[in-house]
């Protein structure tokens, strides 16, 4: 049973969802300023801020297994430093094809320096709107198999979607992940109203 609290922390988090979406369709000319409104209530009363996600590949492992998981991503129209936080798990469009989605956890954003273990690659800082993603899988080599920012460098932190906040790996196995502590704060009420493991588990790959 959801409490009142809960039920008023994620009607909060609908609104800023819904003024947020409304607000970027508007400066991207998708909507006129009349609109608006009507856009808001919209996403307010019919939206959710989750959506399901099939990810498979070592990358993420123990996060996520490596035969694949079934994911409940919370939706992050506008990113920035104070939407997403330093150890988030999170889906962003693959660098390298931006077709496919790829899921990494945060490890840097804009302003920090990023110094190589190797003394040949020299230290640089993360411009405005840049990230540094990594995959959680320590047994993997870290420019051949990770594929992750020691590959492919920077990504622009507007190539977010979502961040992670459950992971159904199979059917007796799933929980919610592991993000920063501020996210897993914001995201309490989220999850708690739009879980669904039976819906997870009838969508989840084999």
């Amino acid at each position: 049973m959801v409490s009142v609290s809960t039920w008023c922390r994620y009607i909060g988090h609908k609104l800023e969802y819904s003024m947020a979406v409304s607000w970027k369709h508007y400066k991207g000319g998708q909507i006129s300023e009349g609109q608006v409104g009507d856009t808001i209530w919209k996403n307010l009363l019919q939206g959710k801020l989750t959506f399901l996600h099939w990810n498979k590949g070592e990358e993420m492992a123990p996060t996520i297994g490596s035969q694949g998981g079934t994911l409940l991503v919370r939706k992050i129209p506008v990113p920035g430093p104070s939407r997403i936080f330093i150890g988030d798990v999170v889906v962003l469009k693959d660098p390298e094809n931006t077709d496919n989605y790829l899921v990494r956890r945060l490890a840097a954003t804009e302003g920090f320096e990023m110094v190589s273990k190797d003394e040949k690659e020299e230290p640089f800082i993360l411009d405005k709107d840049e990230c540094w993603v990594l995959a959680d899988n320590e047994a993997l080599k870290p420019k051949q198999e990770a594929k992750d920012s020691r590959t492919f460098g920077p990504v622009l932190m507007s190539d977010i979607i979502g961040r992670v906040i459950y992971c159904l790996r199979n059917a007796v196995d799933h929980g919610p992940v592991q993000n920063s502590h501020f996210s897993n704060k914001k995201d309490s009420p989220v999850l708690e109203v739009e879980l669904d493991v039976d819906e997870m588990a009838k969508n989840h790959k084999t």
